[in-house]
């Protein structure tokens, strides 16, 4: 089963015992999203950038719900825009992404939806892994990645690089493991031009969210 960067993203964040998201700041989850889709889309061949700017090289839809509409709307975009510009435009629709990729994942048996009532009106929702084989095999790879020295695949080096950028590690890692990890998630990230590209934008961005939210004094 081949999933998308979007619901590996998602899988990475399921608590598997609640089938509850791990909580990360909204901002760093929608901007986690719209970088997962442009990695998809580069990696099928849709999209390429430079240091510069990020453009289309052929908008034919690629048939998959998640994808299809953020390919549309940089095929009608400017072509003179930088990774961060697209990752911050794409931002806006990381609700509509979200819930596309939790809703294949439940398409594909991956994950079931269960939705828990209170005095008749919907209070939480949750999404349990069916047999916890996806999730756990989606961990143990991007694990493998930090653990080992081997190159890793265009694919396993784009997921690194939106897991770091995102903060997901801070979840998954403790301090020490972190620490630990950290030269080898530096190594991975220079692996890959793209990657780089959006890992970069995506650090832009939290650092632009980090200093709008500081108290004034």
């Amino acid at each position: 089963m081949v999933l998308t960067f979007a619901e590996e993203i998602m899988l990475l964040l399921l608590d598997d015992e609640r089938g509850t998201l791990i909580p990360i700041p909204d901002a760093s989850l929608k901007c986690a999203l719209s970088g997962a889709v442009l990695m998809d889309l580069a990696l099928a061949n849709r999209v390429d950038s430079d240091l510069e700017r990020l453009f289309v090289v052929d908008k034919t839809p690629t048939g998959d719900p998640i994808l299809d509409p953020s390919l549309a709307k940089l095929a009608a975009g400017p072509t003179d825009k930088d990774a961060k510009y697209w990752v911050q435009t794409l931002a806006a629709d990381g609700e509509d992404i979200r819930e596309a990729a939790l809703a294949s994942l439940v398409a594909r048996g991956v994950l079931r939806r269960e939705d828990e009532k209170f005095l008749w009106v919907f209070a939480t929702r949750r999404y349990p892994a069916v047999d916890g084989k996806a999730d756990r095999e989606v961990k143990l790879r991007l694990m493998g990645v930090l653990l080992g020295d081997d190159i890793p695949d265009p694919h396993d080096i784009a997921l690194l690089c939106l897991a770091d950028a995102c903060g997901i590690f801070d979840e998954l890692l403790g301090e020490r493991e972190l620490e630990a990890a950290r030269p080898r998630i530096e190594q991975v990230r220079k692996m890959d031009l793209i990657g780089q590209a959006m890992s970069k934008a995506l650090w832009d961005i939290q650092a632009s969210i980090a200093i709008a939210t500081q108290p004034t004094f």
